[in-house]
């Protein structure tokens, strides 16, 4: 199975942190997984808040291609209706050639009501149909080298793509997918449907059985593994994990709640998150401390052995997966999150890349 780690630029949870810190701790962490072993290195797009901030993954994965000796470098993901798809297409054909082809190409359509405020001129009620036009300009592109559309958002007249993308992405396509919505776009798209441990497993299989059914009634073949993105913090203290666990997953959670207001009633009056209206709902009445021990359940942290346990119950419940692991978040001291990558690539990266 293919393991990679995932780097999430988040202040929240550290006192006095500064931002150059943030970048520093997290290449420091991707250097040493792509030493360790890890197959790729994936980078958030976020903006503006201290939940996450890498405005531009091009721009941060060109310049970590350059110090990359084995794993390869991932956008997790671009999100489209914040990104014009002509210089989308133009960063990720470059980025494939300064990476030489070791690039994954993820998208996504976003979800957080802050982020879209501040674009101007971009609705997030519009996002599912810009994000199905822009996707459509920008993979079209780069299997042929020219961009051309006359959609209602994106109208393009007919232009080069230089340099002139190296090779079509095929199945290096990856493409967030929570909603019904978002799954039927990644399944015509022949995108690798991802998904971040927020809920139960169990809740998501039905999801990921839709995603196969309908992958293979557009395309006639079975769809290609997904990815789970997870946060991680392994420990070899017994006696400490759990507590330490649900300090810093508590903490992330609560930048979550603040930064996507899951717990609002917005959804219920935009444009193609009905989905999420109906996870509203469903928070509210488990409310946090149920989110907590859900968001808890779903994740792997502990020792290597209850790690490999629960990454092994997701295994017999949605077949074979990639991993994607975030090491850095809610306010972990930065010896602590080396200790529990470097414990992680040691003892459980090994099992897992083994399984088949």
């Amino acid at each position: 199975m293919d393991v990679g780690m995932q780097m999430v630029f988040t202040s929240h949870g550290w006192d006095g942190i500064s931002d150059g810190q943030v970048y520093d701790e997290e290449i420091r962490l991707a250097l040493l997984a792509d030493e360790l072993g890890f197959d790729v290195i994936w980078s958030v797009e976020h903006h503006f808040f201290d939940y996450s901030f890498c405005p531009d993954n091009a721009q941060l994965l060109s310049y970590l291609a350059a110090r990359l000796v084995n794993a390869e470098v991932g956008t997790a993901a671009v999100i489209l209706p914040w990104n014009d798809p002509l210089r989308v297409a133009e960063k990720i054909a470059l980025l494939d050639h300064l990476a030489g082809g070791r690039l994954r190409f993820g998208i996504g359509r976003g979800l957080s009501r802050r982020e879209f405020a501040a674009f101007r001129g971009i609705g997030m009620d519009e996002s599912r149909e810009r994000f199905d036009e822009s996707a459509d300009l920008i993979l079209n592109a780069l299997d042929t080298g020219i961009m051309e559309g006359n959609g209602k958002f994106y109208p393009q007249p007919r232009t080069a793509i230089r340099p002139k993308p190296a090779r079509p992405f095929g199945d290096r396509l990856y493409t967030v997918a929570s909603s019904d919505d978002s799954i039927e776009s990644a399944a015509r798209l022949r995108g690798r449907m991802v998904m971040f441990a927020d809920r139960t497993w169990e809740h998501r299989l039905p999801s990921v059985e839709k995603h196969r059914r309908r992958y293979r009634e557009l395309h006639g073949t079975a769809a290609p593994p997904p990815m789970t993105c997870d946060f991680c913090f392994c420990t070899a203290n017994r006696d400490q994990a759990e507590d330490r666990a649900t300090q810093y997953l508590g903490t992330y959670l609560d930048s979550i709640l603040e930064h996507y207001e899951i717990m609002g009633d917005h959804f219920k009056t935009t444009k193609g998150y009905a989905a999420y209206a109906d996870a509203a709902k469903g928070l509210n009445k488990m409310g946090k401390e149920g989110f907590v021990k859900s968001f808890m359940g779903a994740t792997s942290w502990g020792t290597p052995d209850r790690i490999l346990q629960t990454l092994d119950a997701r295994r017999a419940l949605l077949g074979n997966f990639e991993l994607a692991t975030s090491f850095r978040f809610g306010g972990i001291p930065y010896d602590e999150a080396e200790a529990s990558l470097r414990l992680f690539a040691a003892e459980v990266m090994p099992v897992v890349k083994a399984w088949q």
